[in-house]
């Protein structure tokens, strides 16, 4: 039997083909009344071209696209976008002034009329200065999820990625969940399980590594510091990694000893009503009904209100993305889409408990992706 927490081969992902997007996102536009958009937000431009540099701006019109970068990412720019097949003339002006000139007079020549900008992640100041700088003479459209619609379901290659975040996660706590027995630090403790996902081969963290002991733990998102682990305590532990810009999400809690009678109660309930969240997750079912599929576990075991947060979220380029798994979210979930399933139950005189899993959304269910064990010994 193969090992469920065996490391993924890195260099096996498979390639990520990116050519195909720039068609889906050229008809989204044209269903959105718009002539062109401008892509600023990085993780969307990483999606539609492969570029992973920190500054650059994605012009996508009916016949064409230009990426548009700095002197640092020439190179750089030129044999990713080539590389991942993304049909765009790359430009790399030297000053601010030749970027704007380079994408107004390709807008100008496109004989765009309304420009699309991404309105989640344009600012006011940026508005301004498009509309008055750059494009005087074009109607600037506020669109939403442009990108963010053709991201929601991932292919094989995002799913490899995501899978391979995940993996690493589980291992580097399988290196470091027996130093719960050490006393250490909270800021210790998630220091080294940093360190063990980076040196397992995650490129960075998902984000900043949760640790939270004891009346910390009933904290949702609190951050770790200096307390001292110690007998008694639940302790959640909520991490991600993040492989070649896709990034994985986990919760476990784990307590130190034996645990009161109310802290059993609390992790067997929260471990039932992920169960049931998990359980719920199909195509064709709604965000809504995972949530409420946990919420009435937590309900019935009389802690409706000690469940201070939605039930979670979609992951991919961003650790926080569409669907949302929420009570409010009128979001139905697809095959291939990767959404959390975690909820949880804070008690401050008692700690707190959250269970996370990553899935995959299928036909059947979903298939679970962060494998490790939610027994809560260390």
């Amino acid at each position: 039997m193969s090992d469920p927490l065996a490391l993924p081969d890195l260099d096996a992902l498979p390639p990520v083909a990116v050519g195909p997007r720039l068609d889906a996102l050229r008809a989204a536009v044209a269903d959105a009344g718009c002539g062109a958009v401008l892509v600023t937000h990085l993780p969307n431009i990483r999606y539609l071209t492969g570029f992973t540099g920190s500054a650059g701006l994605l012009l996508v019109d009916a016949e064409g696209a230009l990426f548009v970068t700095d002197g640092r990412y020439r190179d750089q720019a030129a044999d990713q976008l080539a590389s991942a097949g993304a049909a765009a003339d790359v430009v790399v002006p030297d000053t601010v002034a030749g970027q704007r000139a380079a994408v107004a007079e390709r807008v100008a020549a496109a004989g765009v009329a309304r420009l699309g900008l991404e309105a989640e992640h344009v600012s006011w100041a940026e508005h301004r200065r498009y509309a008055g700088a750059w494009f005087p003479e074009v109607e600037l459209v506020a669109t939403e999820d442009l990108v963010e619609g053709l991201r929601l379901v991932k292919d094989e290659a995002e799913l490899a990625r995501i899978a391979a975040a995940c993996a690493i996660a589980d291992a580097a706590l399988a290196q470091v969940r027996h130093r719960l027995l050490d006393e250490p630090s909270e800021a210790e403790l998630a220091l080294e399980l940093d360190t063990a996902m980076r040196r397992l081969g995650a490129a960075d963290v998902s984000f900043e590594t949760i640790v939270a002991s004891g009346p910390n733990g009933a904290r949702p998102h609190a951050r770790p510091g200096p307390r001292r682990i110690v007998a008694g305590d639940l302790v959640v532990m909520d991490f991600g990694a993040l492989v070649d810009g896709y990034h994985s999400d986990m919760t476990r809690t784990l307590v130190v000893g034996e645990p009161t009678a109310t802290q059993q109660r609390m992790l067997d309930v929260v471990l039932a009503a992920q169960a049931a969240g998990v359980a719920a997750v199909r195509a064709g079912a709604t965000a809504a009904d995972v949530d409420a599929a946990c919420r009435a576990v937590i309900d019935d075991a009389g802690w409706g209100a000690a469940f201070l947060h939605s039930t979670g979220h979609g992951v991919g380029l961003d650790i926080h993305e569409a669907p949302r798994v929420a009570a409010t979210s009128d979001a139905t979930l697809a095959a291939g889409q990767v959404v959390t399933v975690e909820p949880g139950v804070y008690l401050p005189e008692h700690g707190g408990v959250r269970i996370e899993d990553s899935v995959v959304v299928t036909d059947a269910g979903c298939r679970v992706l962060t494998r490790t064990p939610k027994a809560p010994t260390p």
